[in-house]
């Protein structure tokens, strides 16, 4: 179990990592971290970019070569969540339409994701006010990942002509594909909250992400990598990620 675990702490890790260098070398934030143009103050973003990508790096790094994994883990959680609160929810202009939150939701899964992968490791004896104030937010990072699966998968039937279009042409019946993966997402994410086969659940969802990851982001990375400043790039490490996040639902005890 814990070889398993540590293989999903390592595809939340990469994921995080992946984009962290995918900001360094855009020299601006990718949207799922900052919204583009908020805040002004925020005018010179190369010099912030590179404030908080460089150590996101390697924060991430020592996640995956598991030093100090468990402290480091729980203040990314923390650092992403405040992202999420004092800028992505603020830079929204148009709070009304459920698009416009892809990206905060997407923050705050990855913040829940940083908990989880905190929770699945041992806390050790002495830790500080710090790590002793931010590990009551360990419980949190399923809902985290799980309130945004069922908006996406929501999303899935408001926004279904979209959705349509992300499907390879060579897979049938993109329509039912499409109501099949929200009516997916959804029933996932709903599990995970009520704790009704919970881990089952979060594997379901972790092996339909992956699947996606494989079969649909990747092509579309490959196929257009330079379209929204690499957005499609991004996606592939989100996914990843977030497939990761699933498995330590599903694999990994977590404090409820």
């Amino acid at each position: 179990m814990e070889n398993t675990t540590r293989v999903w702490r390592l595809f939340f890790a990469v994921g995080l990592f992946a984009i962290a260098i995918q900001e360094l070398i855009n020299k601006d934030f990718v949207l799922v971290m900052l919204p583009a143009g908020f805040p002004e103050w925020l005018s010179n973003r190369l010099i912030w970019d590179w404030i908080f990508s460089l150590p996101l790096a390697i924060a991430t790094i020592c996640i995956i070569l598991e030093i100090k994994s468990r402290p480091i883990s729980l203040i990314i959680g923390g650092v992403l969540l405040l992202l999420v609160i004092l800028f992505q929810v603020p830079g929204q202009h148009t709070p009304m339409v459920l698009a416009f939150w892809v990206n905060p939701l997407k923050e705050l899964t990855l913040s829940g994701g940083a908990f989880l992968a905190a929770g699945s490791l041992a806390r050790e004896n002495k830790v500080s006010s710090l790590e002793n104030f931010l590990e009551k937010l360990i419980p949190a990072g399923k809902y985290f990942f799980a309130i945004t699966m069922v908006i996406f998968g929501y999303s899935h039937f408001l926004y279904r002509d979209f959705v349509v279009m992300l499907i390879p042409n060579w897979i049938p019946g993109h329509l039912f594909w499409t109501y099949f993966a929200g009516g997916a997402l959804m029933a996932g994410g709903l599990g995970i909250i009520s704790n009704i086969k919970r881990r089952l659940a979060g594997n379901l969802l972790g092996i339909a992400i992956f699947i996606w990851f494989i079969v649909l982001h990747i092509p579309r990375a490959i196929a257009d990598p330079h379209r929204g400043n690499g957005n499609e790039i991004t996606s592939v490490f989100e996914a990843l990620s977030f497939s990761g996040i699933a498995f330590l639902i599903g694999r990994k005890k977590v404090k409820s």
